[in-house]
């Protein structure tokens, strides 16, 4: 292999990654496609990379990747932190790097300025692209392989791992077990709402109204301040008292308690899975989002065993009932997720990059299943992604647009 003979590996969420990893990295025995890079010095620019460094900073406030600025990671947007990382491995001198779905979690144009660095850098350092999502195939890869969990196999035809849309979720979406009553027109109301830390402006003049019922794409460059505004309605967010806010009919500060908000609202994202760590059967796993507990310490009644598994069957996982959450595929984890959320039938359901991380038709089964808890329930729904998810009907998006002055909000009808 020459240094400029990349490879693209096609993963889906049953591939064994890390087992793949290791074998380049820590074994040195690559598969027989990638001997010549047997002997030679690799890096891993991944999320886990990124959460290790993330950790040993926070630990230790010991600043690896950015030694030279006072600024943490955490404080960092998800593009700024890819950048330092690549830097940090570039300075290490590889012979390859292991590019690990470089593109999750990145706006447009983070996108489109790291595939410019990194056709820079392919012509004097070998690329392993790790990929879920074939849209993110890099072009100057010309070597295609295919990662069957353990086997890797070489592809000479793309079109065979040309992304298939599945709609399998034939099954209506369960009734709630209990109505929220709320007979007002909107749900979450901001009024000129400003945001600032350290003097460093986030949010300017941000005016949004959700009504009841509506389906809402939450969108913006990173760094725009996505995670600020939702940490403002789920009442995580200091900065919301003093502010023109009113959340489900009350008015932000007039004596509310964060319960009093987080009883409304069903939250998703990715980084919750971590919570679930113990032995969580997927019915129990369900069972806890209708009692807003992580894991289930009751016996459940029989309406809540009835409406789990009528969630398992349009899930197609009424055979899985006693299975551990643990146990399942990434995919299937989010679907579980996804459902547990919105089990309660919310007021406000809130999926934060639902579909990050997962393959074609994993991300596709999630979206179908936003969907149709959208056009099958009385349930509000903002979806946030940074990737266009051509699939998702969501009729209207808010968009944070980065100013000098902070983020300011516009409504696009779609």
């Amino acid at each position: 292999m020459t240094q400029t003979q990349h490879w693209a590996v096609f993963m889906d969420n049953q591939s064994n990654k890390q087992g793949l990893i290791r074998q380049l990295l820590t074994d040195g025995r690559p598969p027989q496609p990638l001997e010549a890079l047997k002997g030679q010095k690799g890096a891993l620019f991944s999320k886990l990379a990124l959460d290790n460094f993330i950790e040993e900073e926070v630990r230790h406030d010991y600043k690896l990747l950015t030694p030279s600025t006072s600024q943490s990671l955490l404080s960092m947007s998800s593009g700024e932190r890819k950048k330092a990382l690549l830097n940090y491995l570039l300075e290490t001198k590889p012979d390859f790097i292991i590019l690990d779905n470089p593109f999750d979690n990145l706006d447009q144009d983070s996108q489109k300025q790291l595939k410019k660095v990194l056709a820079k850098i392919s012509g004097y350092i070998t690329i392993i692209q790790l990929i879920s999502r074939s849209a993110d195939l890099l072009p100057f890869v010309t070597n295609f392989s295919r990662l069957d969990f353990s086997q890797f196999l070489v592809i000479k035809d793309l079109s065979i791992i040309e992304p298939q849309k599945r709609k399998v979720l034939n099954r209506d979406v369960p009734k709630a077990l209990n109505h929220f009553n709320y007979s007002d027109q909107y749900l979450i109301t901001f009024k000129n709402v400003s945001v600032s830390y350290e003097e460093k402006p986030i949010l300017k003049n941000i005016n949004w109204k959700i009504k009841k019922g509506e389906f809402w794409e939450l969108a913006g460059k990173n760094g725009s301040g996505k995670t600020t505004l939702l940490s403002m309605v789920t009442g995580d967010n200091p900065k919301a008292y003093g502010q023109d806010i009113f959340l489900f009919g009350t008015r932000k500060g007039s004596g509310e308690s964060v319960w009093d908000i987080k009883k409304n609202i069903g939250y998703f994202t990715p980084a919750m899975v971590d919570r679930f760590r113990g032995y969580h059967s997927l019915e129990n796993m369900l069972i806890s989002g209708l009692l807003d507990s992580i894991g289930l310490y009751i016996k459940p009644g029989e309406a809540q065993l009835r409406v789990a598994r009528e969630w398992l069957a349009l899930l197609n996982m009424e055979d899985k009932k006693d299975s551990y959450f643990h146990n399942l595929s990434l995919g299937q984890q989010r679907l579980i997720m996804c459902a547990r959320a919105m089990i309660k039938h919310p007021l406000l359901l809130i999926l934060d990059e639902p579909t990050a991380g997962l393959d074609d038709a994993s991300a596709a089964l999630v979206v179908d299943l936003v969907n149709k808890m959208a056009a099958e329930s009385h349930t509000t729904i903002v979806f946030v992604s940074h990737r266009i998810e051509p699939e998702l009907k969501a009729p209207f998006t808010y968009e944070l647009v980065c100013t000098s002055e902070g983020s300011v909000g516009k409504v696009v009808e779609n």
